[in-house]
């Protein structure tokens, strides 16, 4: 019995409740199907007892669920039993920053949109490094290192092979503030320039003339799973991330990404608007 369940299991569990509420049946009566008890359904839910593969498919299947794409990639799930390298990081830094590692090793492609600061998957240490210090309470120095040296391993995702690929939309704001001084921004800026050079990392600046645009102010970060239900929106807040999960929710942040999107300019104004940002400084 798991004490500590990760965001994934979470969210498989919760999602064959999903399953089995839209079929209609209680934990007890799932459990009669399957010929265990009660009990085993409810901590399956709850992430708390892990599930194989195959018996996934027998909850979808006694839950009439007929989505085989849904059904194989909560199957997938249910198989991985690897321990990610985020878990070094279990007694030293919060569980929800663990979980959101875990969802970007497994998306399959990244979106995010950010009006303050830089994309963290395209921070440098530098500037990393100064936000971290501008956290309340204040961090101890070793504290923001174990920070900063987590962040840069969730840069990997973009390093692999493949890549996840990542869709970033920066406003003009997050490229203008000077965390760390004009050297730290300098930098900055010319490495968010050098990624956008890669195939499978697409930057569009929201800039100031655009004036008002959907979804202003928020920092999001939408993470895509092997099917549409099983994406994640992450929120960054300042008591940490908060995800987001339901049908109505995904749909939403889909929606207002996509205006903010049209909102911006295209990658290669965007990189020509990055780099004149970088000259002025």
């Amino acid at each position: 019995m798991r004490s500590n369940p990760t965001g994934r299991q979470l969210r498989l569990g919760t999602e064959l409740r999903k399953l089995r509420e839209r079929a209609g049946l209680s934990s007890t009566q799932a459990s009669r199907l399957l010929g265990v008890q009660q009990n085993q359904i409810s901590n399956v839910e709850a992430g708390r007892a892990g599930v194989s593969p195959d018996r996934v498919r027998t909850l979808a299947c006694h839950y009439d669920c007929g989505d085989k794409a849904l059904v194989e990639a909560l199957s997938d799930m249910a198989t991985e039993r690897m321990r990610g390298w985020w878990e070094e990081y279990r007694e030293i830094l919060p569980a929800a920053l663990l979980d959101l590692a875990e969802v970007e090793h497994h998306a399959t492609h990244l979106r995010t949109a950010v009006t303050v600061h830089i994309p963290g998957l395209f921070q440098t240490t530098d500037y990393g490094r100064e936000i971290f210090r501008q956290d309340v309470p204040e961090m101890s120095p070793p504290d923001i290192e174990h920070r900063v040296s987590f962040r840069v391993k969730r840069q990997a995702v973009l390093y692999r092979d493949p890549p996840t690929p990542q869709q970033a939309i920066v406003h003009e704001a997050a490229l203008r503030m000077k965390f760390g001084g004009t050297s730290v921004t300098r930098k900055q800026l010319q490495h968010l320039l050098d990624m956008s050079e890669q195939a499978h990392i697409t930057i569009h600046v929201i800039p100031f003339d655009a004036g008002t645009f959907p979804g202003s102010g928020q920092s999001i970060y939408y993470s895509m799973g092997l099917v549409p239900q099983l994406d994640t929106v992450n929120l960054d807040q300042s008591h940490g991330p908060a995800f987001l999960d339901s049908e109505a929710q995904l749909d939403k942040y889909r929606v207002l990404l996509d205006r903010m999107e049209a909102s911006a300019l295209s990658p290669a104004e965007s990189r020509d608007f990055i780099h004149k940002i970088a000259m002025d400084l």
